[in-house]
């Protein structure tokens, strides 16, 4: 696990060496957390390609798994960020074929497997999470790759005439000269969904490489790319999750439940014991929901020593998961670690939140899962999660929700539906999410299930009503070619959710949390095998009843007392509404004060300072709302973009 940056420059020559270097080296610094254990830049000015590394050595401690990395034949130099988890069968491969390797790292296997197989044919055997630069000496060619799921994090933009990429935005900031300006659709996104979806970020000319693609790049590409600062279009995909869920679903798994358990067993202890290759210490999150409890179950039958597993309380009984976590600890036997927070360690995170969310981000279970992180780091350098069970599996109670009114309009006459929408159409104009109404006559006025589903998971369904400027970006539920046409209405929104809240949401804030104290989070429910096996499931072995995640509560039960199966899932969020009424106010004030909101001009200041007096008044809940615009303020503080 690392952190990684880099320069491709049209215009370079040998005499630019050292200035290449320096840039790079400076870029790499800023993301110095990622990788406290070693350093490197590589420079081959004539190409006008700059590499740099951070490293948090997890595997081959040694000088050998220094990067960046020469491929044997010195053809390729990566820059490597992630684990490949089957290195170890990939390297006998390779061995059997003639392969010669230096040390026993992963990065230095994957290399042999590009040199032997091709850069796409080495990916589609890997089995890992990653983002990566691979310079190509002989075709001059900068491929810039993604893991399937998106689990690891890779920017790239144009300065000026340069492509620059890094492992988070601060390594771009860093290049020298005027930094790119806010992109005012990318605002708007990210008021709608807490986060700035793929493949944009919140600056002007400044892209995420998806996820299960890789991008190609010569110099010619670059100077292309700048006159224009688009995201790439040459993105080829070597994992396509909407192609692999159609053929699941056109190809259902046909046997029974014992049938599905036994092949979820066997895929997620295999996920889980690669997972487990490490030469530091590791251990678990557990928060005592089905998905930590499963992986943290799988783990100890892997091993004899006790594994360590970390979980943080709440002294507000709605939030504390504590007990549960402990519940499943002393059943396992694991060597478990909890620590109450109180109100002043929660508060004491807000001020780091934009400096290590690098990008605005506004979903507030940042914040515990940055205090567990720090909680595992003192014990341990590596911890499995349970994340991905929520989405693959049919863990949100939207998608029973979702069956119900898919019911309901079956049921339903049209004309029934059509007098509802007239009836309700006045109501659609008003901001959301203060009355139930409010949400119905909206949701019922969508055109599609998706634009229904769309509205659901927006906090401002009308960012446009106060961001100044700017039209908001395409997403996933925008666009066919990235939906999901098949499979039932729940299906469909599991899809949207694995491709959208998981990847710019989740797996961000885990990304962010862990990397920033130097902690690599490794997440065995989204090895790609079981997000396969699981869109290949009739819907009633995830929603079955009342029960979300029946198959993988089933597979829990054999571990566990049913009482912790059939727990309620319980959220993992912040009493954000009390500090912003209490002792974040004046924190929230600055941020939100008038003459600040005019001056910077990105929010309507009408529209901002109405909601929070109503509010501070208690007559509304736009605590939600107004944290989305508190991060982009905080962030633009730390970030000083648009600053002199």
């Amino acid at each position: 696990m690392c952190g990684i940056a880099g320069i491709l420059d049209s215009a370079a020559d040998e005499s630019r060496a050292d200035e290449l270097r320096a840039v790079a080296g400076r870029m790499a610094t800023t993301i110095a957390h990622r990788g406290p254990d070693d350093e490197g830049v590589w420079v081959d000015a004539a190409a006008g390609i700059a590499l740099a590394h951070r490293r948090l050595a997890i595997i081959d401690l040694s000088a050998a798994g220094h990067q960046p990395m020469a491929s044997a034949s010195g053809r390729y130099r990566i820059v490597f960020n992630g684990e490949i988890y089957n290195f170890r069968a990939l390297r006998a491969r390779l061995g059997r074929e003639g392969a010669q390797f230096r040390g026993h790292s992963d990065t230095e296997v994957l290399l042999a497997a590009i040199e032997a197989y091709g850069l796409e044919a080495a990916l589609r055997d890997a089995n890992g999470m990653f983002a990566f630069a691979l310079w190509d000496r002989v075709t001059r060619t900068l491929a810039l790759a993604r893991d399937r799921v998106g689990k690891k994090p890779l920017y790239y933009g144009w300065r000026g005439d340069v492509l620059a990429f890094g492992s988070e935005l601060k390594a771009l900031l860093a290049f020298p000269g005027p930094g790119p300006a806010v992109e005012r659709g990318a605002l708007q996104s990210m008021l709608r969904f807490n986060y700035v979806p793929s493949p944009w970020s919140i600056l002007e000319g400044v892209f995420k490489v998806p996820p299960g693609a890789i991008v190609h790049l010569t110099a010619a590409d670059v100077a292309a790319g700048a006159a224009a600062h688009r995201p790439l279009a040459a993105a080829r995909a070597f994992w396509d999750p909407r192609e692999r869920a159609t053929h699941a679903l056109a190809t259902p798994f046909a046997g029974s439940v014992e049938d599905a358990l036994a092949r979820l067993d066997t895929l997620l202890r295999d996920a889980v014991r690669i997972r487990l290759e490490s030469d530091v210490p590791l251990g678990a999150f557990l928060s005592g929901g089905v998905d930590s409890s499963l992986v943290t179950a799988l783990m100890q039958g892997e091993g004899r020593a006790p594994v360590r597993t970390f979980s943080i309380g709440f002294q507000d009984p709605r939030r504390d998961e504590a007990p549960a976590a402990r519940a499943v600890a002393q059943h396992l036997g694991t060597a478990h670690t909890e620590f109450y927070v109180s109100g002043d360690d929660a508060l004491a995170t807000i001020p780091d939140l934009a400096q290590v969310f690098d990008e605005p981000f506004a979903d507030s279970s940042q914040i515990p899962t940055m205090l567990v992180a720090r909680l595992a780091r003192r014990d341990v350098t590596v911890a499995l999660s349970g994340d991905g069970g929520d989405e693959l599996f049919g863990g949100y109670r939207r998608y029973g929700r979702a069956l119900r009114i898919a019911r309901w309009l079956e049921a339903t006459p049209a004309f029934g539906i059509d007098a509802l929408r007239r009836m309700l159409r006045p109501w659609t104009r008003l901001e959301p999410r203060g009355s139930a109404l409010r949400q119905l006559a909206q949701e019922v006025g969508a055109r599609t299930p998706e634009d229904t589903y769309l509205l659901r998971m927006s906090r401002w369904r009308h960012p446009d009503r106060v961001v100044r400027g700017g039209v908001e970006l395409q997403s996933p539920y925008d666009d066919p070619a990235r939906r999901l046409s098949s499979g039932a209405l729940a299906d469909r929104y599991m899809f949207l959710d694995f491709v959208t809240y998981l990847p710019d949401d989740i797996l961000v804030k885990v990304d962010r949390s862990t990397m920033a104290v130097g902690l690599e989070a490794r997440a065995p429910l989204l090895d790609h095998r079981i997000a396969e096996f699981a869109w290949s499931l009739p819907l009633d072995m995830k929603l079955r009843g009342s029960s979300t995640k029946w198959l993988l509560r089933r597979l829990l039960a054999r571990h566990v007392p049913e009482a912790i199966v059939e727990r309620n899932k319980q959220g993992f969020g912040a009493p954000v509404a009390d500090w912003l009424r209490g002792p974040l106010r004046d924190w929230a004030e600055g941020l939100l004060a008038t003459d600040r909101l005019r001056r910077e001009g990105y929010f309507e200041t009408t529209v901002v300072r109405d909601l929070w007096a109503q509010f501070q008044g208690g007559n509304r809940k736009w605590h939600t709302h107004l944290w989305n615009v508190l991060m982009f303020q905080a962030w633009l503080d730390a970030s000083k973009v648009g600053r002199a």
